[in-house]
């Protein structure tokens, strides 16, 4: 599908949270008309923007609530170009039907070589070593600074970012233990442990890598700390309520830890400051990144290109292959025919009211899938014809949107 029923010139996409110029460049080659913002914005700020916005890009702060989505009348797709998407209510995008995209893996291989980098500084205590060497301390020593190697490191989530990092991880002379909710491949040497304790209690550093779910807030907390070694060390960029900070903290001021790493936090500002607090500031060789886990260049860039290449198919074709919250389904296409793309509520008889719309033209080609709540359908049909099908399916009680691309 070259062109749309609607013009590309006047689709308009809204990017927040400095989204890499591959992403940017993608879309205006399109025609699209795309604004980019490098910070993100409130709630109210959102509202006032988005009412005639067709596509909103966006990273890990900006927060898409039910009140955002009740004034996006225009919005078509949500692009979160980064790993999660919790940041987005994706219940009521679904009900909205508007598919949520994101990447899934394109930062892995940034983030595995961040906690290998800070697995080695914090076991020669070079933040510390650094700090004091800026402010003109000179201080030579070797007491408990140590070689990685024949030490053993924890992951906790053997997803693709844990997973990778035990491949680096072996490849530095370590050795590495893991656990998943889930039964994963060991890769290498690395071992699968039948819960958490285990891991916790035989690991010198002890990673973690899961999702942002009611099951991991608050997953390591006191008891969870007291029960890793003691000296060993706690590193954390996954997301920022899995670990308690004020336990942490203490377990680092006390000396039970050795030192930790975090890069993500409970509450993180939404745009760069100058007055931001933790309790971890001043822990002793405590290591404070701002989120940065998938910041590098090559990790942005591919973001950029994966999720806008993933909406640019949705909007052009109805390709929804990739989405997180949405009936994923492509369809080749069919010469000479005009496509009909309808999201519709997924209540019984909706499907046999739009089949009987459609039985009364020709239809080249078909495809549908659903979810719990909506379902949603692709047809090409003759040209001719696609005015009046829309107008029908549109006006069935069920139906949430209707488009038509030619």
């Amino acid at each position: 599908m070259e062109t749309t029923s609607f013009p590309k010139d006047k689709i308009k996409i809204l990017l927040l949270e400095n989204i890499h110029i591959a992403a940017i460049k993608q879309f205006e080659e399109q025609g699209f008309q795309v604004e980019s913002i490098s910070s993100s914005l409130s709630e109210d700020k959102i509202i006032e923007k988005i009412k005639d916005v067709h596509v909103l890009g966006l990273r890990s702060k900006t927060k898409v609530t039910e009140k955002i989505l009740s004034e996006a009348k225009r919005l078509l797709a949500i692009g979160c170009f980064c790993i999660g998407t919790d940041q987005v209510d994706l219940i009521e995008a679904e009900k909205r039907g508007v598919p949520v995209f994101n990447s899934p893996f394109c930062n892995s291989r940034s983030v595995a070589e961040l906690i290998i980098c800070e697995i080695i500084t914090l076991s020669r205590k070079l933040g510390d070593r650094s700090t004091e060497m800026h402010n003109k301390t000179w201080r030579k020593e070797s007491a408990n600074c140590h070689e990685i190697r024949g030490k053993t490191l924890g992951i906790i989530g053997y997803g693709h970012i844990g997973s990778q990092l035990s491949v680096l991880a072996e490849a530095m002379g370590m050795s590495v233990l893991y656990y998943d909710i889930a039964r994963r491949l060991p890769l290498g040497n690395s071992k699968m442990c039948p819960d958490m304790k285990t891991v916790l209690e035989n690991s010198n550093f002890v990673t973690l890598h899961v999702p942002d779910t009611k099951e991991t807030v608050g997953l390591i907390g006191e008891e969870e700390i007291n029960t890793m070694k003691k000296g060993s060390y706690l590193l954390n960029a996954s997301r920022g309520k899995v670990v308690q900070i004020p336990h942490l903290a203490n377990a680092l001021r006390s000396g039970h830890l050795a030192g930790a790493a975090v890069d993500v936090y409970p509450e993180e500002p939404s745009a760069n400051c100058k007055d931001w607090e933790c309790e971890l500031q001043k822990c002793p060789n405590t290591i404070l990144t701002p989120h940065i886990g998938g910041s590098t260049e090559e990790a942005q860039e591919a973001i950029g290109l994966e999720v806008s290449d993933l909406i640019i198919q949705f909007i052009n074709s109805g390709a929804s292959a990739g989405s997180v919250n949405f009936p994923e389904i492509t369809l080749p296409v069919s010469p000479s025919t005009h496509r009909i793309l309808n999201i519709h509520n997924n209540k019984p008889g909706v499907l046999r009211d739009i089949n009987n719309i459609l039985s009364e033209f020709n239809v080249s080609a078909q495809v549908l899938s659903t979810r719990k709540q909506i379902g949603y359908i692709i047809a090409d049909v003759d040209s001719e014809a696609s005015k009046e099908i829309k107008k029908k399916i549109s006006s069935l009680p069920n139906s949430i949107k209707t488009r038509v691309l030619y």
